[in-house]
C-alpha cells in the first residue's frame, strides 16, 4: 500500500492540474478569445442564422462567432449571473438577435432554466490583417 501512495498524489496532481493561484480572470478570458483582433463600431443585431458558435466568459459577456467575425456581447442586464458552463436558450421570432433580447441560461446538470441576461450592444471584432 505504501508504494501506492506515491501513485495516487501523481494522480491526483493530473486530475487538478490548475491550482487556484493560477485561475485565469473573465477579463484575462476575454484577452485571450479576442487576441489579435481590433473592436470594430457596436451594431445593434446579427443574423442569429449566421452565428455557428458561443462563448460565455462567466460575469462578463457572451462571445458569437459569425463568420470570421466575433461579436462580443456585454450584457445590459444579468451578466453577473454568467457562467462559463451555462448553456444559452435562445428564442428568437425574427432572424436576428438584438439587443435587449433576452437569452435563457440553463443549468447543464439539472437542464433547467437557471436565469436569463437581457443582451446589450454587439461589439464586432476582426482580425487585426482585415484592418
Amino acid at each position: 500500500m505504501t508504494r501506492l501512495a506515491p501513485l495516487f498524489a501523481a494522480a491526483a496532481a493530473l486530475a487538478f492540474p490548475v491550482s487556484a493561484a493560477t485561475k485565469d480572470t473573465p477579463d484575462d478570458r476575454m484577452a485571450k478569445a479576442l487576441a489579435g483582433r481590433v473592436a470594430g463600431s457596436p451594431v445593434r443585431c446579427i443574423s442569429l442564422s449566421s452565428v455557428t458558435s458561443s462563448q460565455i466568459i462567466g460575469r462578463t459577456g457572451i462571445i458569437y462567432q459569425v463568420g470570421g467575425r466575433m461579436f462580443l456581447n456585454r450584457p445590459q442586464s444579468g451578466a453577473d449571473r454568467l457562467r462559463d458552463w451555462d448553456v444559452l436558450l435562445t428564442r428568437s421570432n425574427g432572424t436576428q438577435l438584438c439587443r435587449a433580447d433576452t437569452v435563457n441560461l440553463i443549468d447543464q446538470g439539472s437542464r433547467a432554466v437557471r436565469s436569463f441576461v437581457v443582451l446589450g450592444d454587439f461589439v464586432p471584432y476582426t482580425p487585426a490583417k482585415e484592418r
